[in-house]
């Protein structure tokens, strides 16, 4: 009996990791697929192209740590970083009036007093550790998104400018290094046709969640809620 009761446990807390997880848990599969299709595409691709100029054809696993391969791959989670980064701190000090993603305008401030804060039970500890501490930690997340999109920009520019210098030589130029790339054209063509879709996308997000509504999304007011509610 004794027994029979740990194996229900156990599959009860199994099931309750999958429930209370399963957001991000399906998120990441999709992005685990999706990558793989990338990486295999790409191979296909790139296989393609070099049989076609007769140049040496790359592995699956050298194509994986090609610059081709990185730039494409760096270039999307740029664009992606940058817009939360952005959304996440616009957010705080910005308003939509009749928006699920914005703040309520008419709402008292939520992170006052955090010193007082701190000492409510299931608090972070860390603000507990002085007011430079908790100065950081209520801007942690803007701050870790920004670093992210500064990390992928850095990788997509270095990664970009191999791919520039290769062809450069395989069409007889002189390439440029990897600071002169910074100047280019191509780079930033590159950023700009990816930042301007997340932009344009969180702002149509933001509209849309004024006048329409997806039925128990938290990204979604009460689908009988009006439409000036602002927030969820």
């Amino acid at each position: 009996m004794v027994e029979a009761w740990a194996q229900n446990d156990h599959k009860d807390g199994k099931m309750g990791a999958l429930r209370n997880n399963g957001l991000t848990i399906v998120l990441l599969l999709l992005f685990g697929a999706s990558i793989i299709g990338q990486w295999i595409a790409g191979w296909h691709v790139q296989v393609e192209d070099a049989q076609r100029h007769g140049e040496q054809v790359l592995s699956l696993s050298a194509y994986s740590l090609s610059p081709e391969f990185l730039s494409s791959v760096f270039e999307n989670w740029e664009s992606e970083f940058l817009q939360m980064s952005a959304y996440v701190v616009l957010t705080a000090f910005l308003i939509q009036r009749g928006s699920a993603e914005s703040k309520d305008p008419d709402s008292p401030p939520r992170d006052v007093d955090l010193d007082l804060q701190a000492s409510k039970p299931g608090a972070p500890r860390i603000l507990q550790s002085g007011p430079i501490w908790r100065a950081i930690y209520a801007r942690s997340l803007g701050l870790t998104l920004a670093a992210l999109f500064l990390i992928s920009f850095v990788m997509h520019w270095t990664q970009s400018a191999k791919v520039a210098a290769q062809e450069a030589i395989a069409h007889g130029e002189k390439p440029l290094g990897t600071l002169a790339y910074l100047g280019d054209a191509q780079l930033w063509f590159e950023s700009f046709q990816n930042w301007q879709s997340e932009f344009l996308s969180t702002a149509v997000l933001v509209l849309l969640s004024i006048f329409l509504r997806q039925r128990e999304s938290p990204e979604s007011k009460g689908v009988a809620a009006p439409h000036s509610q602002t927030g969820e």
